[in-house]
């Protein structure tokens, strides 16, 4: 299993983002990611560190689909590859029904459906070059021109079944965030196969974002897992995933979500040693690559703390 991290919040300077980057490049974690920014906005950030010198493999985890066409999501990830000399891993995810209906006018009114139909167009739209095979009484779709990269992997945000075996028939690589691992091993892993099966194609590979910090004598971890999680843990589809897989969290009682995430496991918290051994429950539930956020001490102690922890957290794992 190969572990990552993410930049553990919207970036205001990008250059607070450098540590992170640098992580990466010294090979000490395989990727850096990160979600959707309405700071400085995600694929400007990657690009600014390329710029910077910093050419390391990245991933968005997730970016908005009703924010940008299949054609922009599309060229935007192949200029990533190309700037970074990476394959880089584009993860999509649909939004809220409310998000989509404010900037739509109204929601999808098929979430998975709009997920592979996004998710088949911007596959197609990235085999620049080839014949379109289509049907010849179709109007001949808009295509990009041929442009080399080092590839780019189509992802997609899973949290519960439907989505997840979604993923299995159109996605490279699934995506899910604060996914217990019995969660994973046990309703993601099974969808993700039934859906790849259904579609006659390889199952994707899975990656899953785990929050995570050390502990510390002035580090309450409930406050932690709040820091990092409060707006998730207020999110309808978050709650009824951590439901699904037992916890007992509910939108309104965000804090109380705090509390379940740590008492769980799901918020690994101790020793770097300790949370090695939890990333690595992970690998056994069948992750390929788990990526860390430290996103709650970033919020409470600041960007170097949570780049000091990283790096400890991440010896541990090579050294287990």
């Amino acid at each position: 299993m190969r572990v990552s991290i993410i930049c553990p919040a919207m970036a205001r300077d990008p250059r607070d983002m450098v540590p992170f980057a640098e992580l990466v490049r010294d090979g000490h974690a395989h990727r850096l990611w990160q979600g959707q920014s309405l700071s400085v906005e995600t694929h400007q950030l990657f690009a600014y560190l390329a710029g910077n010198g910093f050419r390391i493999p990245v991933g968005t985890s997730v970016v908005l689909m009703p924010l940008r066409h299949p054609l922009e999501a599309a060229v935007q990830a192949r200029s990533l590859s190309r700037l970074t000399g990476n394959s880089m891993v584009l993860g999509l995810g649909p939004a809220t029904p409310e998000f989509v209906a404010a900037l739509h006018g109204e929601p999808y009114p098929s979430p998975r459906d709009a997920c592979v139909r996004y998710v088949e167009e911007v596959r197609r739209l990235l085999r620049a070059g080839e014949p379109d095979t289509r049907d010849d009484d179709v109007p001949a779709a808009v295509t990009l021109p041929g442009f080399g990269h080092l590839g780019v992997e189509i992802g997609l945000g899973v949290l519960r079944p439907v989505l997840a075996r979604a993923a299995g028939r159109v996605a490279d690589v699934a995506i899910s965030w604060m996914t217990p691992p019995g969660y994973v091993r046990d309703v993601l892993v099974p969808a993700l196969g039934k859906g790849a099966a259904e579609a006659g194609r390889t199952v994707p590979r899975l990656v899953t974002v785990v929050h995570a910090a050390l502990a510390g004598p002035d580090r309450n971890p409930y406050r932690l897992a709040f820091q990092g999680a409060g707006a998730h843990l207020a999110a309808p589809h978050y709650t009824d995933m951590l439901r699904r897989a037992g916890l007992r969290v509910h939108p309104a009682q965000p804090n109380l979500g705090a509390r379940a995430l740590v008492d769980s496991g799901t918020f690994l918290h101790g020793t770097a040693a300790e949370v090695a051994e939890g990333l690595a429950e992970y690998g056994r539930a069948g992750v390929d690559e788990v990526v860390l956020n430290l996103a709650g001490l970033a919020a409470e102690h600041g960007y170097d703390a949570a780049a000091r922890d990283l790096a400890e957290i991440l010896a541990a794992t090579a050294g287990s």
